[in-house]
């Protein structure tokens, strides 16, 4: 990585279409996500610190976790960004120069063409399991150990609560309506090796992922979906989750246009990097509580 993590997230946005967007989803999961950007604020949010000196300490602890190769975070942070940028890499050059702005949805009409379903639903799918991969480097485990990611799903929080939230709504809901992880699933299982090794996301994020080859691959990418299937259908029946209530408090931040939804997936693949932004947050996050627990 070519920035450090203090760097990383002392430039995190504090508005734009991104951080509206996850505000939106406040009312899924109501207090859980505050948006902390800096990295000495993270660390006073955190360990409840205001002393200067102990504040440098774990914040040069912290950098050095960070940076020490033999720990999995520079990997999970590759990852956050890597699907990101790879999720919205189609249309990105074109609106470049807007996508920092709070600008009217229906301006970038003329540049989007609907993603199509099955693409959508490989999209959810690989983006679910570079969670799991994420979440296994963060822990120092292997990284095949989906028993122990369904387990952690039901104690997440703060900013990795908000990206699952996020990747249940943006990533499944609005593209793929209330049957979602269905269809992800029935994708997984109608797919090939080849058809997976051609799909631009997986490449993007192929050399991580366990299981030795293609094959090897989708079957623990279909493996893991699977799994996490239940926590996804019970965290959106929980919460009585639609598409229609995602767009509604969608369109109370973000200028949006509900007669045309069919472009609505494809806008925010190409307008926000929900990953990065709270990957970042999570390892800064963990970065900090390990720091902290070693001095």
């Amino acid at each position: 990585m070519s920035k450090s993590i203090f760097e990383i997230v002392d430039h995190l946005p504090t508005g734009g279409l991104t951080v509206m967007s996850l505000k939106s989803l406040d009312f899924v999961i109501p207090g859980q996500w505050t948006n902390p950007v800096g990295f000495e604020n993270t660390i006073k949010l955190v360990t409840g610190e205001t002393d200067d000196s102990l504040i440098q300490q774990i914040g040069d602890r912290a950098v050095h976790l960070y940076n020490d190769k033999s720990q999995g975070y520079q990997k999970a942070m590759w990852l956050y960004e890597t699907v990101d940028s790879a999720s919205s890499a189609l249309g990105t050059a074109a609106l470049a120069g807007k996508m920092a702005q709070d600008v009217s949805f229906l301006s970038f009409l003329g540049n989007l063409t609907p993603k199509p379903e099955t693409s959508q639903s490989i999209d959810l799918c690989i983006k679910l399991v570079v969670e799991l991969v994420a979440f296994c480097q963060i822990n120092g485990i292997p990284g095949d150990s989906i028993g122990d990611f369904i387990g952690a799903l039901g104690d997440y929080s703060g900013e990795s609560l908000m990206r699952m939230a996020a990747l249940v709504c943006f990533d499944g809901l609005i593209p793929l309506g209330p049957d979602f992880a269905l269809k992800g699933l029935n994708t997984l299982k109608g797919m090939t090796a080849s058809d997976l090794g051609g799909n631009p996301i997986f490449k993007s994020v192929s050399n991580l992922i366990p299981g030795g080859s293609e094959g090897g691959q989708l079957s623990f990418i279909t493996q893991s979906f699977e799994s996490a299937s239940g926590w996804m259908n019970s965290f959106v029946s929980d919460r009585g989750l639609t598409p229609e209530s995602v767009v509604n408090h969608l369109a109370s931040f973000v200028e949006i246009s509900k007669d045309k939804l069919e472009y609505l997936g494809a806008f925010l693949d190409v307008s926000t990097n929900y990953y990065y932004h709270t990957g970042a947050q999570t390892l800064a996050r963990r970065l900090t509580e390990r720091a902290f627990a070693e001095i």
